[in-house]
């Protein structure tokens, strides 16, 4: 449609959409009296009205977001599943990959080679463990090598059927989400598809130390309020290198800084934690394993720690945020 419209247009939900005497020399002027637009808008919202109930039984939806790629929002968001379901054995948590053309998350959980199975309540989802279960678009590739060259529409399609489609169970406790780098159609779709739903919790922000992973980070915050999508706070991975000999803490992307970055200075978004550098953390999503199981003796207490603190104060955002 054309971005201009007649100074006293009646809008498309309107019966006098395209009929009115404001309508006159417009170019949506037999678009909008056929009814189309119309009826197109009240599926959409259908749509959302639907995926609201299917999840309403859902207590909390986290997305995990990022400016750049490479900062590790999947392995954050794949770690932080584990790491909760681990740590609180009777939550039920769910992680949905929305990164349509990056599928990564069947890797990093070690489930690369499942087949997902439709019934009668929706597409099941891979359990990976009694009660940690995951869906991504990465399943429905024949290999995750392939390419997936898809357009706009297509992928909105596939994130629609992700929301409304699955069969989480009754009793998720937590579904965390996680999303491409940037601000794009899967973002726009995802915020627009979860409108109606009360337990968004809101976004997590993943970046790196250095200004220009930040710069990319602050894009984000300002779409999230374009959107208006609740930001519970941001986390900085990557921030200090330990060294395993000396245990000296190496600050390779950036000098240490007791300083509020300008994350929490200029916008206010609150400091979550921060992830160190350490090849357990990429060597356990390589592997497809949990850095949290009580066989994993090659874990640094600081990491353990780390995801610890994440977790105290993504709770403690949640709780307020529910206030």
């Amino acid at each position: 449609m054309s971005s201009s419209e007649p100074e006293h247009c009646p809008g498309i939900d309107s019966e006098q959409a395209g009929k009115s005497a404001a309508c006159a020399g417009c170019p949506n002027q037999g678009v909008c009296s056929g009814g189309e637009l119309r009826s197109a808008a009240k599926d959409t919202e259908q749509d959302y009205y639907e995926i609201a109930r299917k999840l309403s039984s859902i207590k909390h939806i986290i997305i995990i977001m990022s400016g750049k790629g490479g900062v590790g929002k999947s392995t954050v968001a794949t770690q932080l599943a584990r790491f909760i379901a681990f740590n609180d054995s009777e939550s039920n948590v769910g992680l949905l990959d929305v990164d349509i053309c990056g599928p990564s998350i069947p890797k990093t959980m070690g489930v690369e080679n499942e087949e997902i199975f439709n019934s009668a309540s929706g597409w099941s989802p891979i359990f990976v463990e009694d009660n940690l279960a995951v869906m991504s678009c990465g399943f429905l590739l024949e290999s995750l090598d392939d390419a997936v060259i898809w357009r706009g529409p297509r992928k909105n399609g596939i994130i629609k059927q992700f929301l409304r489609d699955v069969d989480w169970s009754d009793e998720l406790d937590y579904l965390i989400i996680d999303t491409p780098p940037g601000t794009s159609d899967e973002h726009l779709s995802l915020v627009s598809y979860l409108k109606f739903c009360q337990n968004v919790r809101g976004a997590i922000m993943v970046t790196t130390p250095q200004e220009i992973a930040q710069m990319d980070v602050r894009k984000q915050i300002e779409f999230c309020r374009k959107v208006k999508l609740p930001i519970i706070g941001y986390l900085e991975n990557m921030s200090v290198f330990v060294c395993p000999k000396c245990s000296k803490e190496n600050y390779i992307f950036k000098s240490k800084s007791t300083r509020p970055s300008t994350l929490e200075e200029k916008y206010g978004i609150k400091l979550l934690g921060r992830l160190p550098i350490d090849p357990i953390i990429g060597k356990s999503c390589d592997e497809g394993k949990s850095l949290f199981n009580d066989n994993n003796k090659l874990l640094d207490n600081r990491i353990h720690q780390a995801f610890e603190d994440l977790w105290n104060n993504l709770c403690k955002e949640i709780n307020q945020s529910k206030e």
